[in-house]
């Protein structure tokens, strides 16, 4: 049995000791905006009849703003400063 959006979300949750306050301030971090509750529902047994499904973009962005909690944003991108070594050949 292949392990689905949710499994993989759950098991993150419990390795990480994660809250649901936490996850959602992690999907902020990528501009995603969840409820706690919306959260729960991925959180549920299959069969609870307010169990929903986790799609990919929620995990996607899960884990993209898990990179961002756990090693920081990424710096900006400064320009290469311009090579200063002289072309000009030495006399020897």
């Amino acid at each position: 049995m292949a392990l689905t959006n949710n499994d993989v979300f759950k098991k993150l949750r419990v390795a990480l000791k994660l809250r649901d306050d936490d996850i959602v301030k992690i999907l902020e971090l990528v501009d995603f905006r969840i409820s706690k509750s919306e959260l729960g529902a991925f959180f549920r047994n299959e069969d609870h009849p307010k169990y929903k499904n986790c799609g990919d973009q929620i995990l996607r962005n899960f884990l993209n703003g898990l990179v961002i909690h756990l090693r920081g944003p990424m710096p900006k991108k400064e320009p290469k400063p311009k090579s200063t070594q002289s072309t000009s050949k030495r006399k020897g």
